[in-house]
């Protein structure tokens, strides 16, 4: 049997509050409608207990249809779109089943897998089942797949929701639950051949909305304000801030700290956070503080339970990403959020008990907020191209997205992924794509280690893709303290720039024996370096899968940096950007659009040398290339010679070289 014969008195206690959950007084319907069909949707308010309930329900009629001993070769999959999510609803079911995590309940997020063979639900990203979906097209492991908070709707999810539709016509035993706290059923039932709708009315706990008389003229002024008043004048309970980005958060928590002092414990929330960090949310409060502060992105607006919130503050703004495939830049603006997300954040405040939900804007704004655009219209799809190629979608035009993209983000995908070599003329696969495909990194960084071999620096290319794969290893204080932080970041700076600064980080990382007071004594993020190191190691699994060797220049070699910026500049060799003397800015060179751009001010360059190769091209105040590099203009025509041709780059000063 999959659960012990005896319970813990735990168990018991937690079973009681569950039968007290809204989606509990529906679970005979929700099984019976399951048993019946193929495809159930579910439209419950957060706090209905969904996401840690409904894939239990689902495990117990697959466990019932199946009871043999072999049942166990079956798993129960549960999406979610971030992985904080994943982990921590896991943890949550697996304490309600009275399991221990990654047995019989598990996870699976990029770069860890907390699972076993034992395992029999399992909670992850939407990202890795495509990802499952790559190496077994029509899942043959899973009885049962649920898609939770399908509102969001990211890149991943929309491409589950094409490619699952087409698996459930292969396999009739397969079963899909789509749920969210806000659904536009009228276009989902019709998406999904009108397939029987569930609802689940009511919260646990209510939650009463305020809002303001007047537009708030500085919403993070008056997020401040309203948490400062919240503590004065209103009973116990924790307090869930919503703002838009880390460097505003952390501004926030500081200011908050300052003002309250021992009275409260202020933590922040936001995606490159490392996971041991982003925990300490759940853990609960200790003496002498009386109250929690949490200051988060969106992040905590879906499927995070925070034992304790009674209060959430909601400025009403987010960031979101947009691609301009014109001019091929994503910006991340700070922009109004949707109804939906209005009303996922209020739900945060009645989990536990009743609760108050602070909008920093007024009732007219709310009614006026508009729908979010999913993500598949307003992003760079290189890799949703590479993936659906890999799942053996040779139409994309014919794939059935919920909305299909506009042609012009698709044309700029194939032309990326053609230059890096992973799709032929004939707009297949190459033996290149196949493995860049099965790389969980962006296609650049992906070719970039495919190649890495060839100039003999495969261990560097390895080092600094893990690198380039966690959260920033840069510990940023402010105060005082930033004096010091910036003394100790410039111990590791290479003349050269950031991603030469970044193998110089790892290095003195593993010679110091991977030991945390280095960390501690240096500002550098040790939960960041421990992750690259397991990054690290998963690559070179990848690597040796593919028979792909090994290997370094000498150190000692004079071509022993030039290897590594050559490997680099293979993979990003469409983000180029060259200076103009003139003017002393830098234009981009990719597609001639010749765009400005502007050195990001976290850069470790010394100076402004006339070539650089860069990671992240981000838009916000004004056009910033981020994690950047010195490269030589004669390298562009080696490395990539087909992009970097007389006809397309006829004023290149490269070119003019290479016709003398």
């Amino acid at each position: 049997m999959m659960r012990k014969k005896t319970y813990s008195p735990r168990y018991w206690e937690i079973l009681e509050k569950r039968k007290n959950l809204p989606v509990w007084l529906q679970k005979q319907e929700f099984l019976q409608t399951f048993k019946q069909n193929q495809m159930v949707l579910l439209v419950g308010e957060t706090g209905s207990g969904k996401t840690t309930q409904i894939p239990q329900f689902v495990l117990e009629a697959v466990l019932n249809e199946n009871p043999s001993p072999n049942c166990k070769k079956w798993l129960v999959g549960c999406t979610q779109p971030r992985r904080v999510a994943a982990t921590s609803v896991s943890r949550r079911v697996a304490e309600e089943m009275d399991v221990e995590i990654g047995e019989e309940v598990g996870y699976t997020v990029r770069f860890e897998d907390c699972s076993s063979p034992q395992t029999v639900l399992k909670y992850l990203t939407d990202g890795m089942l495509l990802r499952e979906a790559m190496a077994d097209p029509l899942l043959q492991r899973y009885k049962a797949i649920i898609l939770d908070e399908a509102h969001e709707r990211t890149l991943a999810t929309d491409l589950l929701f094409g490619l699952l539709k087409k698996v459930l016509t292969n396999r009739p035993d397969l079963k899909l639950v789509v749920m969210s706290a806000t659904l536009e059923t009228d276009r989902f039932r019709k998406y999904f051949s009108d397939a029987p709708l569930i609802k689940v009315p009511g919260r646990l706990h209510p939650v009463e909305i305020l809002y303001t008389l007047e537009p708030e003229m500085d919403y993070l002024e008056a997020a401040i304000s309203t948490v400062i008043q919240i503590h004065t004048c209103e009973p116990p309970g924790d307090i869930l801030v919503f703002l838009t980005g880390e460097e505003e958060i952390e501004d926030a928590c500081s200011r908050i700290a300052r003002k309250l002092g021992d009275q409260v414990l202020v933590l922040p929330l936001y995606s490159t956070l490392p996971p041991a960090v982003q925990q300490k949310i759940f853990e609960p409060t200790p003496k002498p503080a009386v109250r929690k502060i949490v200051v988060s992105t969106n992040i905590a607006e879906t499927s995070l339970t925070i034992d304790g919130v009674v209060y959430v503050v909601d400025p009403g703004f987010s960031k979101q990403k947009i691609y301009e495939p014109k001019t091929c830049v994503e910006s991340l603006l700070v922009s109004p959020i949707s109804q939906a997300s209005a009303d996922q954040r209020a739900g945060r405040a009645g989990r536990t008990q009743p609760g108050k939900c602070f909008r920093l804007y007024t009732e007219k704004s709310f009614n006026d907020l508009k729908q979010t655009p999913p993500e598949i219209l307003r992003s760079n799809l290189a890799n949703t191209v590479l993936t659906l190629k890999k799942l053996g979608v040779n139409d994309l035009v014919t794939f059935d997205f919920m909305e299909p993209p506009a042609p012009a983000t698709l044309a700029g995908a194939l032309a990326d992924l053609f230059h890096l070599g992973a799709l032929d003329d004939e707009v297949n696969l190459t033996k290149t794509g196949e493995m860049m495909s099965e790389v969980p990194l962006d296609p650049q960084m992906a070719k970039m280690l495919m190649v890495s071999s060839q100039y003999n620096c495969s261990n560097e290319i390895l080092s600094l893709s893990a690198m380039l794969s966690v959260p920033n290893c840069f510990i940023r204080p402010r105060g005082e303290a930033s004096k010091a932080a910036n003394e100790a970041k410039s111990r590791f700076a290479h003349i050269d720039g950031d991603h030469l600064t970044l193998l110089n980080v790892y290095h003195a990382f593993l010679q110091n024996n991977q030991d945390p007071n280095w960390c501690y004594e240096n500002f550098i993020n040790y939960k960041a370096m421990k992750s690259a190191v397991s990054v690290r190691e998963q690559l070179v699994r990848i690597m040796k899968r593919f028979q792909m060797k090994l290997c370094s220049t000498g150190f000692d070699s004079r071509d022993y940096y030039v290897n590594i910026k050559k490997a680099l500049l293979a993979g990003y060799f469409m983000q180029v950007a060259r200076l103009e003397k003139t003017t002393g800015h830098y234009l981009t060179v990719k597609d001639t659009n010749n765009q400005l751009v502007h050195l990001h001010p976290s850069n470790c360059l010394d100076h402004k040398p006339e070539w650089i190769v860069y990671k992240d091209y981000v838009k916000t105040s004004r056009n910033f290339i981020r994690t950047v590099t010195h490269i030589r203009g004669e390298w562009l025509v080696e490395v990539a010679p087909d992009y970097y041709n007389l006809a397309k780059f006829p004023k290149c000063e490269v070119n003019k070289k290479r016709k003398r």
